[in-house]
Protein backbone atom coordinates (compact mmCIF):
# COMPACT_ATOMS: atom_id res chain seq x y z
CA UNK A 1 0.00 0.00 0.00
CA UNK A 2 1.19 3.37 -1.04
CA UNK A 3 2.17 6.15 2.01
CA UNK A 4 0.01 9.22 1.28
CA UNK A 5 2.90 10.91 2.79
CA UNK A 6 6.15 10.63 3.62
CA UNK A 7 6.76 13.46 6.20
CA UNK A 8 5.03 15.78 8.32
CA UNK A 9 5.86 19.55 8.42
CA UNK A 10 4.79 21.80 10.98
CA UNK A 11 5.63 25.54 9.47
CA UNK A 12 4.73 29.05 11.09
CA UNK A 13 3.65 32.11 9.30
CA UNK A 14 4.82 34.74 11.19
CA UNK A 15 4.82 38.63 10.82
CA UNK A 16 3.01 41.69 11.83
CA UNK A 17 -0.51 42.51 11.80
CA UNK A 18 -2.45 43.08 8.05
CA UNK A 19 0.74 41.79 6.11
CA UNK A 20 -1.33 39.47 4.80
CA UNK A 21 -0.30 35.87 6.80
CA UNK A 22 -4.00 35.18 6.14
CA UNK A 23 -4.63 35.85 2.99
CA UNK A 24 -1.46 33.76 2.05
CA UNK A 25 -2.65 30.64 3.19
CA UNK A 26 -5.35 30.57 2.17
CA UNK A 27 -4.23 31.28 -1.23
CA UNK A 28 -1.96 28.06 -0.60
CA UNK A 29 -4.01 26.10 0.87
CA UNK A 30 -8.07 26.70 -0.20
CA UNK A 31 -6.96 28.68 -3.58
CA UNK A 32 -8.54 31.67 -2.71
CA UNK A 33 -8.36 35.02 -2.06
CA UNK A 34 -11.48 36.24 0.62
CA UNK A 35 -12.68 39.74 0.22
CA UNK A 36 -12.92 40.21 3.84
CA UNK A 37 -9.68 38.72 6.27
CA UNK A 38 -10.97 39.27 9.91
CA UNK A 39 -7.45 39.47 12.33
CA UNK A 40 -6.37 36.19 13.73
CA UNK A 41 -7.29 35.85 17.36
CA UNK A 42 -4.21 33.82 18.51
CA UNK A 43 -3.49 31.20 16.13
CA UNK A 44 -5.47 29.13 12.91
CA UNK A 45 -4.33 26.01 11.40
CA UNK A 46 -4.70 24.78 7.80
CA UNK A 47 -3.24 21.82 6.00
CA UNK A 48 -2.05 20.50 2.51
CA UNK A 49 -0.42 18.04 0.66
CA UNK A 50 2.66 19.27 -0.99
CA UNK A 51 4.46 16.62 -4.01
CA UNK A 52 7.94 17.94 -4.18
CA UNK A 53 9.31 15.02 -6.18
CA UNK A 54 7.03 12.67 -8.28
CA UNK A 55 5.82 10.36 -5.65
CA UNK A 56 6.95 12.04 -2.71
CA UNK A 57 4.62 13.72 -0.77
CA UNK A 58 5.01 16.39 1.96
CA UNK A 59 1.83 16.84 4.46
CA UNK A 60 2.04 20.79 5.86
CA UNK A 61 0.24 21.33 9.31
CA UNK A 62 0.22 25.62 8.55
CA UNK A 63 0.16 27.98 11.57
CA UNK A 64 -0.80 31.13 10.77
CA UNK A 65 -0.49 33.62 13.88
CA UNK A 66 -1.75 36.95 15.01
CA UNK A 67 0.32 39.72 14.38
CA UNK A 68 -0.86 42.04 17.14
CA UNK A 69 0.99 42.19 20.41
CA UNK A 70 -2.08 41.34 22.86
CA UNK A 71 -1.78 37.56 21.24
CA UNK A 72 1.91 37.16 21.32
CA UNK A 73 1.91 35.14 24.38
CA UNK A 74 -0.17 32.71 22.85
CA UNK A 75 1.53 32.41 19.20
CA UNK A 76 5.18 31.90 20.94
CA UNK A 77 4.25 28.48 22.43
CA UNK A 78 4.00 27.47 18.90
CA UNK A 79 7.60 27.97 17.66
CA UNK A 80 9.51 25.20 19.48
CA UNK A 81 7.14 23.06 17.73
CA UNK A 82 7.52 24.50 14.30
CA UNK A 83 10.44 22.54 11.94
CA UNK A 84 10.10 25.65 9.36
CA UNK A 85 8.66 29.28 8.81
CA UNK A 86 7.20 32.15 6.65
CA UNK A 87 8.54 35.61 7.90
CA UNK A 88 6.23 37.99 6.00
CA UNK A 89 6.68 41.27 5.62
CA UNK A 90 4.39 43.82 3.10
CA UNK A 91 6.55 45.80 0.71
CA UNK A 92 4.62 48.58 1.14
CA UNK A 93 5.13 49.25 4.82
CA UNK A 94 8.41 50.09 5.91
CA UNK A 95 7.62 49.58 9.30
CA UNK A 96 6.73 45.55 8.86
CA UNK A 97 10.37 45.07 7.20
CA UNK A 98 11.91 47.28 10.24
CA UNK A 99 10.65 44.89 12.39
CA UNK A 100 11.97 41.48 10.91
CA UNK A 101 14.97 41.46 13.45
CA UNK A 102 12.32 42.02 16.12
CA UNK A 103 10.00 38.80 14.76
CA UNK A 104 13.32 36.37 14.24
CA UNK A 105 14.92 37.40 17.65
CA UNK A 106 11.74 36.36 19.34
CA UNK A 107 11.31 33.05 17.16
CA UNK A 108 14.80 31.76 18.13
CA UNK A 109 14.47 32.65 21.67
CA UNK A 110 11.62 30.29 21.95
CA UNK A 111 12.60 27.38 19.48
CA UNK A 112 15.36 25.93 21.82
CA UNK A 113 16.33 23.34 21.59
CA UNK A 114 15.48 23.02 17.99
CA UNK A 115 15.56 25.56 15.11
CA UNK A 116 13.32 26.75 12.25
CA UNK A 117 14.65 27.01 8.95
CA UNK A 118 12.92 30.90 7.51
CA UNK A 119 12.16 32.21 4.02
CA UNK A 120 11.76 35.72 4.18
CA UNK A 121 8.48 36.72 1.75
CA UNK A 122 8.32 40.77 0.58
CA UNK A 123 4.11 40.11 0.30
CA UNK A 124 1.97 42.27 -2.03
CA UNK A 125 4.26 42.05 -4.83
CA UNK A 126 1.49 43.51 -6.48
CA UNK A 127 1.62 47.21 -5.24
CA UNK A 128 4.70 47.74 -6.95
CA UNK A 129 3.36 51.74 -7.40
CA UNK A 130 3.76 51.71 -3.40
CA UNK A 131 6.21 49.94 -2.54
CA UNK A 132 8.88 50.91 0.07
CA UNK A 133 11.40 48.61 0.34
CA UNK A 134 13.38 47.80 -2.34
CA UNK A 135 13.95 44.20 -3.68
CA UNK A 136 17.89 44.48 -2.94
CA UNK A 137 17.75 45.61 -0.02
CA UNK A 138 14.91 42.75 1.39
CA UNK A 139 17.64 39.97 -0.35
CA UNK A 140 20.46 41.81 1.61
CA UNK A 141 18.61 41.43 5.05
CA UNK A 142 17.74 37.90 4.52
CA UNK A 143 21.15 36.61 3.16
CA UNK A 144 22.59 38.47 6.49
CA UNK A 145 20.07 35.69 8.71
CA UNK A 146 21.14 32.91 5.98
CA UNK A 147 17.42 32.95 4.46
CA UNK A 148 16.14 32.87 1.39
CA UNK A 149 14.10 35.18 -0.06
CA UNK A 150 10.62 35.72 -2.44
CA UNK A 151 8.44 38.37 -3.11
CA UNK A 152 4.48 37.02 -3.31
CA UNK A 153 1.06 38.22 -3.64
CA UNK A 154 -1.83 36.42 -2.36
CA UNK A 155 -4.46 38.58 -4.82
CA UNK A 156 -2.75 37.82 -8.19
CA UNK A 157 -1.27 34.27 -7.40
CA UNK A 158 1.89 35.41 -7.68
CA UNK A 159 5.12 32.64 -6.30
CA UNK A 160 2.55 31.46 -3.53
CA UNK A 161 3.18 28.35 -4.46
CA UNK A 162 6.84 28.65 -4.95
CA UNK A 163 7.18 29.92 -0.71
CA UNK A 164 5.60 27.29 0.57
CA UNK A 165 6.75 24.43 -2.07
CA UNK A 166 10.61 25.85 -1.68
CA UNK A 167 10.72 25.97 1.92
CA UNK A 168 9.28 22.37 2.19
CA UNK A 169 11.55 21.48 -0.43
CA UNK A 170 14.22 23.00 1.67
CA UNK A 171 13.57 21.62 4.74
CA UNK A 172 13.06 17.97 3.09
CA UNK A 173 16.24 18.07 2.20
CA UNK A 174 18.02 18.74 5.46
CA UNK A 175 15.74 15.73 6.97
CA UNK A 176 16.74 13.56 3.98
CA UNK A 177 20.73 14.74 5.17
CA UNK A 178 20.25 13.95 8.52
CA UNK A 179 20.47 17.72 9.73
CA UNK A 180 17.16 17.80 11.07
CA UNK A 181 16.39 14.69 13.00
CA UNK A 182 12.50 13.40 14.27
CA UNK A 183 12.13 13.12 17.71
CA UNK A 184 10.37 12.18 20.31
CA UNK A 185 8.03 14.41 22.29
CA UNK A 186 8.86 17.43 19.07
CA UNK A 187 5.80 17.81 16.11
CA UNK A 188 8.26 19.97 13.73
CA UNK A 189 8.68 16.81 11.59
CA UNK A 190 6.96 13.46 11.74
CA UNK A 191 7.09 9.95 9.67
CA UNK A 192 4.40 8.93 7.03
CA UNK A 193 1.45 7.50 7.19
CA UNK A 194 -0.14 4.75 5.13
CA UNK A 195 -4.06 4.88 5.88
CA UNK A 196 -6.68 1.52 5.21
CA UNK A 197 -7.36 3.17 1.78
CA UNK A 198 -5.52 5.85 0.13
CA UNK A 199 -7.71 8.90 -1.18
CA UNK A 200 -6.26 10.84 -3.92
CA UNK A 201 -5.86 14.53 -3.09
CA UNK A 202 -8.24 16.91 -4.84
CA UNK A 203 -6.14 19.55 -6.62
CA UNK A 204 -6.46 23.06 -5.40
CA UNK A 205 -8.43 25.14 -8.15
CA UNK A 206 -7.35 28.89 -8.04
CA UNK A 207 -9.96 31.56 -7.48
CA UNK A 208 -10.62 34.71 -8.81
CA UNK A 209 -8.83 38.15 -7.87
CA UNK A 210 -11.49 38.70 -4.78
CA UNK A 211 -9.49 40.42 -1.51
CA UNK A 212 -7.47 43.14 -0.99
CA UNK A 213 -5.71 42.01 2.71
Amino acid sequence: MDTIWLYQFRLIVIGDSTVGKSCLIRRFTEGRFAQVSDPTVGVDFFSRLVEIEPGKRIKLQIWDTAGQERFRSITRAYYRNSVGGLLLFDITNRRSFQNVHNWLEEAQSHVQPHSIVFLLVGHKCDLEAQRQVTQQEAEKLAGAYGMRYVETSARDAINVEKAFVDLTRTIFDLVRSGDIKIQDGWEGVKSGFVPNTVHSSEEVTKGGRQCYC
